[in-house]
């Protein structure tokens, strides 16, 4: 492990000696969907209160998923998305696509 005298360890190093891969790319996972959703839903310029009304998926729920206090279930995250012109899609891990 690399070691900086004044600073310790890099998160990055941390994280590695943590969690085993699997867990960080589910990790890395949840935190690009949501922060796909906030963006989305910021760029339509509509207010977790608004989005309540489209999805109905009640405010607090769509709070504690952008803040990541929790992980939402599949169908949660799909009432949430169809309101803001989005989906998720399967795709081979290997392609950006």
């Amino acid at each position: 492990m690399k070691t900086y005298s004044s600073i310790g360890p890099t998160w990055e190093e941390v994280r590695g000696q943590i969690f085993t891969r699997e867990e960080i790319e589910e990790s890395d996972l949840r935190v690009a969907l949501i922060g796909e959703l906030i963006q989305a839903r910021q760029e339509r310029g509509i207010s977790q209160r608004k989005l309540e009304e489209m999805s109905g998926v009640k405010q607090p729920v769509i709070a504690r998923m952008e803040n990541g206090t929790t992980t939402p279930n599949l169908s949660t995250v799909l009432k949430v998305l169809a309101p803001l012109g989005k989906t998720l899609r399967i795709v081979d891990l290997d392609t950006n696509g």
